[in-house]
This record gives C-alpha cells, structure tokens and sequence, in this order.
C-alpha cells in the first residue's frame, strides 16, 4: 500500500470539497491518503514520508492565493525528487492555480507529473453527481498509478 498527501486551501469550502472526494478516490485504489490543510503542512520531512503527492487550490486573480504560495515555501524544502505529484483546484472564472501548482511540483521540486496532469473543475459542477464523480477518479487513478 502506497501513501498520498492531499494538501489544499480553500476558502470557501468547494476546494476542500474536492480534496475530501479526491482522498476517497485514492483510498478506493487501495492505497492510504492523509488530508491536510495547507494551514497545517508545516514540516518538510513529513512531505518526504508520501510516495505521492496531491496539491490543492482555488484560483484567485488568475493566480495560486498566498496561504498556498506559503505552504510551497515548505514543501521546497523537501526532498521529493521523482515522487509523483497532481494539482487540482475549483474556479468560477479562471482556472489557472492548478496548472500553476502542477509546474511548480515538476519544475521547481523535480516532481513526475501525474499522467492526467492538473484537474480544473468550475465550482457550480462540483455541487453535481458528475462532479463528485470525476474527483473521485481523478484520485483512483492517482492511487493506481503510483
């Protein structure tokens, strides 16, 4: 069994809404996912104990939003060379921090863009079954290919 970090920031819950559904997905693959608040990742050395990693955020300005900006400053810090990374966000207008979010984890932290690449999904489909759906296969298929 394989381990997952899922971290987001979400303001106004849809975020946190697809993280949740996201982990569940990864637990439906068979593999452990552990849920954090970007708020809450503080150590480096954790990121490191994860063979994947799951980065979550709305867009803001067309832009990732600070509290998330934050936590990659951590997560610089660890030593995730290699390790299989995905990005995933809501937007209502533009959906531009998970892209942003992906090319960060494989630019600048040598990360292995997961095969899917980032996942983008307007919040009024989120409140939908399909919604719902494809966040939980966006996580399976994470799961099944780490």
């Amino acid at each position: 069994m394989k381990s997952v970090l899922v971290v987001y920031f979400s303001a106004n819950g849809h975020t946190e809404k697809m993280a949740e559904y996201i982990a569940e997905g990864v637990r439906i693959s068979g593999n452990r996912a552990v849920l954090k608040k970007a708020s809450e990742a503080k150590e480096p050395d954790v990121i490191e104990e994860f063979d994947g990693l799951l980065f979550g955020c709305p867009t803001y300005n067309r832009d990732i939003p600070a509290p998330m900006k934050k936590f990659l400053g951590i997560a610089m810090l660890a030593d995730v060379d290699g390790k299989m990374g995905g990005a995933f966000g809501s937007y209502t207008h533009d959906g531009n921090a998970p892209v942003l979010l992906l090319d960060i984890m494989t630019g600048d932290m040598k990360m292995e863009p997961f095969e899917l690449g980032a996942f983008n999904l307007k919040e009024d489909v989120l409140e939908t079954t399909e919604g719902l759906k494809a966040c939980h296969d966006y996580g399976k298929v994470f799961g099944e290919s780490l």
